[in-house]
């Protein structure tokens, strides 16, 4: 793994690579927040921000969502998968929200867990973008990118979490998380597109390849300037 300073850096320089990294999830208060991460779970966010607006409307805060059914719920979130789960997680979580915090979302990672369908992933996306409190979200996102660059070593996202906590100060947790979400949509997917990489120099994945699979996604730009300039055939019809 990385040190502290090296963790920070890159950190930083996937920031300057994704400026306006934030949770793609919108809401207006940790309420909503916590609804739709609930719902993201096995779909995706631009499906949820779908289905919200209607949702939000209906339901616009835990006591209004406290006195719905599953039932009732369902075919309100249907094309978010995994329906009748999150409709009953969601109507649970509302109304222990209202019976134990007085319909207030708890800015604490303890109390938050305790509520039906929400971990430690969905706590720490509601603790750090709506409540102001340090969290770092691991999904599978975070999970692939600090393991491949090395910042990280685990697949268990507990262990990352904690990794990450330890190698960074608190105020850019919420940010670690954000910024590898975006560059493992972006850039580092499965099939990792290096040559569009800010940090693939300080990136374990990037250095273990052969030089010449590292030349080969090396920047373009860079392999135009060692290579020459490129010609282009065209043949003629």
């Amino acid at each position: 793994m990385k040190s502290p300073a090296k963790t920070r850096r890159i950190i930083e320089t996937l920031a300057r690579q994704h400026p306006n990294a934030d949770t793609e999830l919108r809401y207006r208060n940790a309420f909503e927040l916590l609804v739709a991460t609930i719902l993201s779970a096995q779909s995706t966010d631009v499906r949820v921000n779908l289905v919200t607006p209607a949702l939000f409307a209906r339901y616009p805060d835990a006591r209004a969502l406290a006195k719905a059914t599953p039932e009732e719920l369902e075919p309100q979130i249907l094309s978010t998968g995994f329906f009748r789960q999150k409709s009953r997680s969601l109507v649970a979580m509302a109304q222990k929200l209202v019976a134990e915090f007085g319909g207030d979302v708890p800015a604490d990672m303890e109390k938050l867990t305790t509520l039906p369908g929400v971990g430690r992933k969905t706590a720490n996306v509601v603790l750090g973008h709506a409540l102001g409190v340090p969290g770092l979200p691991v999904d599978r996102h975070v999970l692939r990118v600090s393991n491949r660059i090395g910042i990280a070593s685990s697949e268990d996202p507990e262990k990352v979490e904690a990794q990450l906590c330890t190698l960074l100060p608190k105020e850019m947790w919420t940010l670690a998380s954000d910024v590898q979400i975006l560059h493992g949509r972006r850039v580092c997917k499965p099939k990792p597109l290096c040559d569009r990489c800010s940090v693939r120099k300080d990136c374990d994945y990037y250095l273990s390849l052969g030089a010449k699979a590292r030349k080969v996604a090396a920047p373009v730009g860079t392999r135009a300037r060692k290579n020459g300039p490129r010609r282009v055939h065209t043949t003629r019809r």
